[in-house]
């Protein structure tokens, strides 16, 4: 179980705005977040994964605590090592896709099932100019999986490809998050990408 309750003053382009979540996300559950743009659903993933720290807040992870800033007790973001796919991909210019994976765990077993789970068998040679935007987006989702992290935390991570294609990945993606025991947490703005993968949802004002 995740528990998360923060508080944060954010610039918006309306002006100023105070971002206050609180909820319990269930172990191996899908959370879809939305809600209109620029009210700081980025930065809500972004405060969870330690790269921003909230004004005020708790975030309990299993019962280990990540963020307490009443307690000053505040982990690093290597020491939570939650999967983070980003919304520019992060990809690293001089690595193909195969050393990506291979970055992220020594489990060859499991690089090969993650190729095949994102159709990238034939790409592994690639680097990230050489492949087109959908395909860059599986690519960083299939390394933020490699980790096996017990927190997943996706930025419109399905905007690029197509239906056929995100339907497809979807499934596969479904049976490794639940082997793996993997919390997801989800940015959409669209309720069509996320269809057929998240069980609840969470609207932030």
């Amino acid at each position: 179980m995740i528990e998360i309750a923060i508080d944060k003053k954010i610039k918006t382009y309306m002006g100023y705005n105070r971002l206050r979540v609180e909820d319990v996300f269930p172990v191996s559950s899908v959370t879809k977040v939305y809600g209109p743009s620029g009210i700081g659903k980025t930065t809500f993933l972004k405060i969870i994964a330690g790269l921003i720290t909230p004004d005020r807040g708790i975030i309990k992870v299993a019962g280990q605590t990540w963020l307490d800033t009443q307690k000053k007790i505040n982990l690093p973001p290597q020491e939570r090592k939650a999967g983070f796919v980003f919304q520019d991909y992060a990809l690293f210019p001089n690595m193909t896709a195969l050393e990506h994976l291979r970055y992220a765990t020594q489990d060859h077993q499991l690089v090969s099932r993650l190729l095949r789970a994102g159709k990238m068998e034939t790409f592994a040679g690639h680097r990230p100019h050489q492949l087109s935007g959908g395909q860059q987006q599986r690519l960083a989702i299939l390394r933020a999986l490699a980790q096996r992290p017990k927190l997943l935390l996706m930025d419109e991570a399905f905007s690029a490809m197509d239906d056929e294609l995100r339907e497809t990945l979807i499934t596969d993606l479904k049976i490794l998050l639940k082997e793996f025991g993997t919390t997801t947490i989800i940015v959409s703005h669209h309720a069509q990408e996320t269809l057929g993968f998240a069980d609840r949802s969470l609207k932030i004002d």
